[in-house]
């Protein structure tokens, strides 16, 4: 079996597998019951409380009329866009795979990626679809609790920086098996360490797949399952053909798109305030819905009597922690996990070998960890500035766990200005975040398949003395 087939097969694994595991949560979220999902907190149990201030805030938190909304983007617009994005991807592709003539170049864009550059696909690759929608849908329901997966994730790079960056690139050559056997036995530790990294990125790919098929499906009507096979095809073109660069530029372009869309909203949601971030925050506090959204989540935890806020005291209540992680030990565990968590994806790992020096490699993190800190800092006033415009309810009404309220902002605000505005402005959001998935998984496929080819193939089966031809499937450079 030649290594273009084993890449192409184990790609193709991958891509069913997401596809499988990915089928089944459909039929619980296709259709959300909006009435449904604002009915549920709607109705405490306010009987079973006999305090006098239990009984008021009951009252004050009584059902009011929610205007159901509904998302659905321009699908000519939409698609067009989504064209516009897939086209230029794919002229990436076309080019890198002309630049990729051996394994180096496959695996490692053969070490030829500058520091600035790597450190724009690192944010690329480590910004998936999780951060953009997830997080401001978290910060829009819950508030601050929202906000700390933001500043964990930026804290992990802290040890990237510190403990990982210098040693990957000075220790590795195309994957984490190649560090962790450096001074063991090798054959085992490659086998863990391919079998680590497939399993990573397998549950890590899952998720983005998802996504990729809830929003296809949800905004543009395309089926769930259309959406993920149409993924899946394109990942494995933009991996077996073009290899690192490819994916490399992907990312860089996706990092580009993702940082100015955000910025773009953002600008437009301090607007609404002014450009005052005081008034922004006396917003948060004194917005009725706010208010009454946070007083229902006390009573469905069980809070009785004074423990029930209600008024100004609900608002600021949303600024602070607890709303949705509970327990402090969550708190600590979610910690440890967000810092510690990130040293060990496989995919960013991967980055750091195509760099030619550790220096680069050191600043490669330099410049990720500024282009993430920003970006999740824009992701909260997104979530904060959702909350605001859209109010908990309404984000509800369309998706309970909150992920459309970005594009349903971006909707709204760009409505603001003028109906076809919004219409663009949610096409383009749209796509980025399709892109945001492309790059997302291009990177955890190429991850999984050098981990199989390179460790398990080649060094495991092979002991290393595979010839050049099945090492890749690409020609051997000229000598």
């Amino acid at each position: 079996m030649t290594f273009k087939k084993l890449i192409i097969s184990v790609t193709l694994t991958l891509s069913i597998a997401a596809a499988a595991f990915a089928a089944e949560p459909t039929k619980t979220p296709a259709a959300p019951d909006s009435t449904a999902a604002v009915a549920t907190p709607a109705a405490p149990n306010t009987p079973a409380m006999s305090e006098q201030r239990t009984m008021a805030a009951a009252t004050a938190v009584a059902p009011a009329p929610v205007k159901q909304r509904q998302l659905k983007a321009n699908k000519v617009v939409t698609l067009s866009m989504f064209a516009v994005i897939i086209g230029i991807t794919l002229s990436v592709v076309i080019w890198a795979a002309k630049q990729t003539k051996t394994a180096a170049d496959f695996y490692a864009a053969g070490g030829g990626i500058t520091g600035t550059q790597n450190g724009w696909a690192i944010a690329g690759d480590y910004m998936s679809a999780a951060s953009f929608l997830g997080i401001s849908g978290l910060i829009s329901l819950y508030g601050y609790d929202g906000f700390m997966y933001s500043v964990g994730w930026l804290v992990a790079y802290i040890t990237v920086l510190l403990i990982v960056a210098e040693p990957c690139r000075n220790a590795g050559k195309y994957t984490l098996g190649d560090i962790l056997s450096f001074r063991t036995n090798p054959k085992p530790v490659r086998a863990l360490a391919a079998m680590s990294t497939v399993a990573v990125s397998t549950f890590y790919l899952t998720a983005q797949m998802v996504g990729a098929g809830k929003l296809m499906a949800l905004l543009v009507g395309v089926p769930y399952k259309t959406a993920i096979i149409g993924v899946g095809i394109l990942m494995v073109g933009y991996v077996v053909f073009g290899g690192m660069t490819a994916t490399t530029w992907v990312q860089i372009i996706k990092a580009g798109l993702l940082m100015s869309g955000a910025a773009l909203l953002s600008v437009l949601v301090l607007a609404k305030a002014g450009f005052n971030p005081i008034h922004f925050f006396d917003m948060i506090v004194n917005s009725p819905d706010i208010q009454d959204h946070v007083t229902k989540l006390l009573i469905k935890d069980g809070k009785t009597g004074a423990d029930i806020l209600t008024g100004v005291n609900a608002g600021q209540r949303f600024l602070e922690p607890g709303l949705f992680l509970k327990d402090p030990l969550d708190q600590i565990s979610l910690g440890m996990a967000l810092v510690l968590g990130t040293a060990g994806m496989p995919h960013i790992l991967m980055r750091f070998f195509t760099v030619p020096t550790a220096q680069a490699a050191r600043k490669s993190v330099i410049v990720a960890m500024f282009i993430i800190g920003a970006f999740y800092v824009l992701t909260t006033l997104l979530g904060f500035g959702a909350a605001i415009s859209l109010t908990p309810q309404g984000i509800i009404s369309v998706d309970p766990g909150g992920n459309m309220a970005t594009l349903m902002l971006a909707e709204q605000l760009g409505a603001d200005i003028a109906p076809i505005i919004g219409d663009l402005f949610l096409a383009f959001l749209c796509s980025v975040a399709f892109a945001t998935i492309l790059a997302v998984v291009s990177g955890l496929v190429l991850a999984a398949s050098a981990a199989i080819a390179h460790d398990i193939y080649v060094n495991v089966i092979k002991d290393g003395h595979a010839d050049s031809m099945s090492r890749s499937w690409l020609p051997a450079s000229p000598r």
